[in-house]
Parts: structure tokens; sequence; C-alpha cells
């Protein structure tokens, strides 16, 4: 099966060549790991969080945007189709890889998990991944170190210069952009939590609106979690027919109907405590080869509104 490190790689160089144009930046660090800056310092902008998206989904996802509307105000939306759901969601995307050192906090996404490959995702999918260079993307509104890149290369087991560190603060453009790509991944990750074989989804697709960028890390982290729990969309193609279908859009879960900021509060952001299924699209189509097709959950334009302080 293909690595897809090195696909990654490959988007790497392209951000490296045209960091001015995209508004990024790009240095090494005194290990010789590369870090590129997509929105902590660097402002980044849509291109930039395309590419971003195209880096943690290593390339195997269509991503495009569109102007759509929220509340009767247009927004940029973000479109995400992939054939390869298990490799490039699962495998690639989600952010699975706590990073938690001394003095960094971060979030990891990005195919360098599938070099370590120890959530049970790999195993469910029988994949691991083997390249002598990596990419992890890293969300924090700090830019990451050597230590930080001696960690992922400990972990990846490669050199610290096969290192590459795309990161973006969740206040920032090309967070919003990220967040709002993740309908597709947190549809087929939430039918993996309900027990869903995830190499029976054949092909999804989602889209969300791009969240205005807020002005501190929690807001934006509330913000761009509405704009998939209340703004969401997602459809899927899948080889057998399930009862966990039902509890797949975030409307199944009993904390739904009210922003993210007030759920998150009430426990004192600590995500753990916060209800699985929370964490998925508003609304999502599953159709069944062969089988029928299930029109599930709604979006919520009015939370959505209040969230977007519209």
């Amino acid at each position: 099966m293909e690595s897809i490190n090195r696909m990654a790689i490959e988007l790497a160089d392209e951000a490296l060549d045209f960091a001015g144009e995209l508004d990024i930046g790009a240095f090494d660090v005194e290990n010789g790991a590369t870090v590129l800056d997509f929105g902590v310092e660097h402002a980044g902008g849509l291109e930039a969080g395309l590419l971003l998206v195209e880096l943690q989904t290593a390339g195997l996802a269509t991503v495009q945007t569109r102007l759509d509307e929220v509340g009767g105000a247009s927004f940029p939306f973000v479109e995400l189709s992939c054939d390869r759901p298990g490799l490039a969601l699962l495998c690639s995307q989600k952010a699975g890889w706590e990073i938690s050192l001394p003095e960094f906090e971060g979030l990891g996404s990005g195919p360098a998990r599938a070099l370590v490959a120890d959530e049970e995702e790999f195993r469910a999918l029988g994949y691991t991944d083997a390249f002598d260079l990596t990419v992890l993307t890293v969300e924090s509104d700090t830019l990451p170190d050597e230590a930080v890149a001696e960690h992922v290369a400990d972990l990846a087991e490669v050199n610290t210069e096969g290192v590459y560190l795309p990161a973006y603060a969740t206040g920032s453009i090309a967070g919003s952009v990220s967040m709002a790509s993740r309908p597709s991944e947190m549809a087929v990750f939430r039918l993996f939590e309900l027990g869903y074989d995830p190499a029976d989804v054949l092909s999804v697709s989602g889209s969300a609106p791009v969240a205005p960028v807020a002005g501190d890390e929690e807001g934006a982290i509330a913000r761009t979690t509405d704009a998939v729990v209340y703004g969401g969309r997602a459809h899927l193609t899948v080889r057998e027919d399930s009862d966990v279908f039902s509890d797949l859009p975030s409307t199944a879960g009993d904390e739904y109907g009210q922003p993210s900021r007030e759920t998150f509060d009430g426990v004192d952001w600590v995500f753990e405590d916060v209800a699985e299924g929370y964490f998925a699209p508003a609304a999502v189509t599953v159709n069944v080869v062969g089988g029928p097709t299930y029109a599930l959950g709604e979006v919520d334009e009015n939370v959505l509104a209040e969230s977007f302080d519209l």
C-alpha cells in the first residue's frame, strides 16, 4: 500500500515553494526540522488553509471552497470529498496526536500518525506507514520548536531533519478552514466509535462554513466546533446497512442546542467530559449500496448565527 507520508512531503515542498504567495512562514529549527507557519505569526489565508487541509489528508481528498449563506449572510464554505476515507481521514486527517511537553501544548494531525499507528483505527484498517520523511500539522498558538520536532522524530522513528511541522492557531483563517473541512472525517470517526467497520465506508463528502476568526483561542475552538456541529453536512456511501446510523449526527446527542462555548464552559473545557456524539456534523446522509438512503439530523442556523455573532 502507498505511503501517505511520501504523498504529503510533495505537498510540503509545494508549500515551501509558494510560501511568499501564500503568506506563510518557513524556517528550519536548530535540529534540522522544518516549520511551516500557516497561521501563528503569519496571516495565511483561504488558499493557505486549503493547502493545509491537503497536507492533513495527504493529498487523498479534493478540497475546495464555495460561497453560501449563514443566517442570510455570505460565508465561504469548505467542501471535501474523498474516495479513500479510511486512509485519508482516519489514518491522516484525524487530530489524534496530543503533544504535551513541558513548554509546549498542541494537537497533531496528518500522516505522521501512520508511522506510529498506535490508535485503534489503524488496527481496524490494517495500515501502518513506513517512510523516512514525515508531516505532522500542529494546532497551537505557539510555533513548534526543537523539542517538538525531537518528540515527533522519536515516536515516528525518523531523523529530525526529515520532520515537517505545518503549524496554525485555531484562531486563524487556516484554523477556521481546517475545521470547516472536517465534517467528513468526524462522520467517519463517529461511525467507527459506534462500531461500524471503517473499511465499509466507500466514499464521503462534507461541507461546513468557515467560522469568523475569533479574538482568542477558546473562542476560536468554540466557533469552529459550532461550524461543524451546527452547520456541517456529510454524505457517505457505505457497503453495509446498520442500525447505528441514527446516532451519527450531532443532533442525536443530549447536548445539542446551545453554542459550544456554553457546552465547554459547563465541563470546564475538559473535552473528555463532552459526550462523544457531540463532535459530529449536524446533518448526515448515508447511502447504502443496493439498499436504503438515510437522511439524518439538520443544521441549526440560529445557533450558528449566535456563535458567529451575526
